[in-house]
């Protein structure tokens, strides 16, 4: 996962209030039910003794969720009186809490937002295709692709007149609107970095366009029997299948990396303290995190994003910090590897690995 998003976020000098809210409304009293679930997060802040400009800032960010009657999890980081960070949920946080500390608690929710992988789907046909491509950061690009040709597109009966020249413009006038589509799928997919690509649609048109798209894009490809909207429920759920798979594909690579380069004693180190000197030398490539948002683990830090250590006497004499303060580990080496343009791959609870990193290189 791609870290660099989270930058703006570290740049204020904290205390951070992160708030998981549950604003979903699917019972006859869930607005009254939202407003409450909300009330005993706003006590919460307060009884962690929030600054007063900062729970004021969250506090209009909920009201004008609760007015506008949304329905979702809203996931809030407040700093310095002002909401540095809010995003919408497609479903309520997978646990509601409110969490204030000398940095944000963002464990949790990029949990629940998961590995975004830029995407491409296209629905095709004989006369052209709708393409929704979908970058890194969720942003949605939709292209709809007429094709130059239009007449004759179907084939006429047999033993109609000029038969056989007819059926060839079809072929034709097919292959020239499948051209088109393909290529504006390689446009696309280029202009995205689309990971994945799932073309559905009318068979022969599908086929047409598989011949059509580049080697790069074509290995990214998989193809949906189906002819349906480029919209279609059940379209967007074999998407989230796919995308699935390739998280878990990707969390499966970095896992035997690692576990590689830590048995050669090489580029991987393993636990809190030397995960944090490779977090301070900006050595992190990946860091590898379990999804443990109760971990009880802390390290030191100070103001810069690369001031992370296993004790305060370690930061004063690596970088002079004056002032350390203690942190979630997993929040001081998220902010560590935000800030040194690393990634981060979340495991499951029961992989057994706590923390570790694949790292740039060996001092």
């Amino acid at each position: 996962m791609d870290l660099s998003f989270l930058k703006p976020l570290y740049q204020r000098p904290g205390p951070y209030a992160s708030v998981y809210v549950d604003l979903t409304r699917n019972t006859e009293d869930a607005a009254k039910a939202a407003e409450l679930r909300w009330r005993a997060l706003r006590a919460d802040l307060q009884d962690q003794d929030v600054q007063d400009g900062t729970l004021q800032a969250i506090e209009r960010t909920v009201d004008d969720e609760l007015s506008r009657r949304r329905s979702e999890g809203l996931v809030i980081f407040a700093a310095d009186g002002e909401v540095v960070l809010t995003e919408h949920l497609p479903g309520p946080p997978r646990a509601s809490g409110a969490h204030v500390g000398p940095l944000p608690h963002v464990l949790p929710y990029l949990a629940d937002r998961g590995e975004r992988f830029p995407h491409l789907v296209a629905v095709v046909d004989r006369r052209g295709g709708a393409i929704d491509c979908v970058d890194g950061d969720g942003g949605h690009r939709r292209i709809d692709v007429d094709g130059d040709e239009e007449y004759p597109i179907r084939k006429v009966k047999a033993g109609d007149w000029s038969q056989s020249h007819f059926q060839r413009s079809a072929e034709n006038a097919w292959r020239a609107n499948a051209k088109k589509v393909a290529d504006e799928i390689d446009r696309a997919a280029g202009s995205c970095g689309a990971e994945a690509v799932v073309i559905a649609g009318d068979t022969r048109a599908r086929t047409a366009v598989l011949e059509g798209v580049s080697e790069s894009v074509l290995e990214h490809t998989i193809e949906w029997d189906r002819n349906i909207s480029v919209d279609d429920p059940d379209l967007e759920a074999e998407l989230h299948r796919l995308l699935e798979l390739k998280g878990a594909e990707r969390v499966m690579a970095v896992a035997e990396r690692f576990e590689r380069e830590l048995a050669r004693g090489e580029r991987a180190v393993a636990g809190p303290p030397a995960t944090a000197e490779a977090a301070r030398n900006a050595q992190i490539e990946t860091l590898l995190l379990d999804d443990d948002p109760d971990s009880p683990a802390r390290l030191w830090i100070g103001p810069e994003p690369t001031h992370v250590a296993s004790s305060a006497d370690e930061l004063r004499e690596a970088f002079g910090v004056t002032e350390p303060v203690q942190a979630r580990a997993d929040a001081a080496l998220i902010r560590a590897v935000a800030g040194t343009d690393g990634d981060l791959v979340l495991l499951p609870p029961d992989s057994g690995l706590h923390v570790g990193a694949v790292l740039r290189f060996t001092t």
